[in-house]
């Protein structure tokens, strides 16, 4: 599908415009917006830099892969386009939305918190032609020689202001250093860019603006104030989430120890609650995101960390039991949900002596949750572990015909398969995670004896 050893100038417009087709095909998408149609054109058209900004859940990350998938090499074992991100679980999901792509093109996301020699590994088996990453990781595989630097002719940094807030000019700096051999730069940005990076060239840059100066957060998320009896807000947080159902919502809080109270609460009172914040363990986090984002729990409890660089779909509501720290904050958050072109709610849960933000520019209606006499909502998903993944080539197929042949589930109640190297993560119906895990006891996936149990 994807062109083999063509010049730019030579490759066929017709075959490109089919390539995005096909992609999109199996993405389930059945058409592009206006800021995505206007960046792949930029992207066909010229060989300028692009300086791509755009409000969050717009969809920027399908906006450069889309138009950079179609330009790769595929018959190449060499790295040809490296993408900078300024956190970990950003490098992953942007990983996972090529590799869904299903275009032959190989991805692999590099990030500290775990040893740089799997890694290497890994990108020395693997031979990725797109490598995901953040500064200090791909600085140190550079210097290394893991990755190989004349090959790489493509640069991408999303998110590259917070790249710049999070103090890494210096990192960002000898990376564009050494990547001597880069042809074209990409920057994407979710607000508007208050200080653009030297490297770049405005003179030849292409600059594509989304933002609408006038909106603060689209006009899909509707505004909302609960408010609070007392200063400690638990309980109206109780009663807004019963009333809220069992569809997807996250909790900000403003700092650490407030998330580990909140989601300590949530639990003791039955709510499938998962927990996100800067102090926990990179495993802790991505166990806890996945749960989230596979519909386990329907509830994460959050610091600000989780209001950029997530893309999670399907978040109906976003509770700021904190008041977020600035206009900048607040924007971020609600971004989180009316992802594309759908819509979302923000609620402001505002103690007796706190008013609404003067940055908020919607006034806000009240609303008054009647939860308090409805049930705890019990998201309609669990995770169980199986023990087996790639190294035992086990496939997603495989897991679903021995989750429906042994463990008794039909089809339907099987959702997100996540198969790592050494084993995997099955969302299923949470009603018969018992059955399936009783079936299972002692029974083989491929001729291969394996442990089936809850992940809770």
């Amino acid at each position: 599908m994807l062109r083999n050893h063509q010049s730019f100038t030579d490759y066929n417009y017709y075959n490109y415009n089919m390539d995005i087709d096909l992609i999109l095909r199996k993405l389930n998408i059945s058409e592009l917006n206006a800021m995505q149609t206007e960046t792949i054109e930029a992207f066909r058209h010229s060989d300028k830099d692009i300086l791509l900004l755009s409000p969050t859940g717009s969809g920027k990350t399908l906006a450069y892969l889309l138009p950079l998938a179609c330009e790769i090499d595929a018959m190449s074992e060499e790295p040809q386009a490296i993408v900078v991100v300024p956190g970990r679980e950003l490098a992953m999901q942007s990983a996972a939305v090529l590799e869904a792509m299903r275009c032959g093109v190989r991805a692999h996301a590099v990030y500290g918190g775990r040893p740089t020699m799997e890694e290497h590994r890994i990108l020395r088996d693997k031979k990725p032609h797109i490598i995901f990453g953040t500064p200090g990781r791909l600085n140190d595989h550079l210097d290394k020689g893991n990755i190989e630097w004349k090959s790489v002719t493509t640069l991408v940094i999303d998110e590259f202001d917070k790249c710049l807030q999070m103090g890494f000019q210096n990192e960002m700096r000898k990376l564009t250093t050494t990547l001597a051999n880069v042809k074209r730069r990409m920057l994407i940005s979710a607000t508007e860019a208050e200080e653009i990076p030297q490297f770049v060239n405005l003179q030849r840059t292409c600059r594509i603006s989304f933002l609408d100066d006038n909106e603060q957060i689209p006009e899909r998320i509707s505004v909302n104030i609960v408010k609070s009896p007392q200063k400690d807000k638990l309980q109206t947080l109780d009663n807004l989430l019963r009333d809220l159902g069992t569809v997807s919502s996250i909790v900000f809080v403003n700092y650490r120890e407030s998330v580990e109270r909140v989601a300590f609460y949530l639990q003791g009172h039955g709510f499938a609650v998962t927990s996100f914040h800067g102090g926990m363990e990179q495993h802790e986090r991505e166990s806890q995101l996945y749960k989230f984002t596979n519909a386990s729990a329907n509830i994460m409890v959050c610091t600000d960390l989780a209001s950029r660089g997530l893309d999670i779909p399907d978040i109906a509501n976003i509770i700021h039991y904190h008041l977020p720290s600035n206009e900048e904050a607040y924007v971020h958050r609600a971004g989180r949900t009316a992802r594309w072109d759908k819509t979302g709610q923000t609620f402001f849960i505002l103690a007796p002596d706190e008013i609404l933000p003067n940055y908020v520019e919607a006034s806000g209606k009240d609303y008054y949750p009647d939860g308090a006499s409805k049930p705890i909502p019990k998201p309609l998903m669990a995770t169980i572990y199986i023990g087996k993944g790639k190294k035992d080539k086990i496939s997603k197929g495989d897991i679903v015909g021995f989750l429906c042949k042994t463990g008794g589930l039909n089809v339907d109640d099987i959702g997100r398969i996540d198969v790592k190297e050494r084993y995997a993560y099955v969302a299923i119906n949470r009603l018969k995670v018992q059955m399936v895990v009783n079936n299972s006891t002692n029974q083989k996936i491929k001729g291969i004896r394996t442990r089936v149990e809850p992940v809770w």
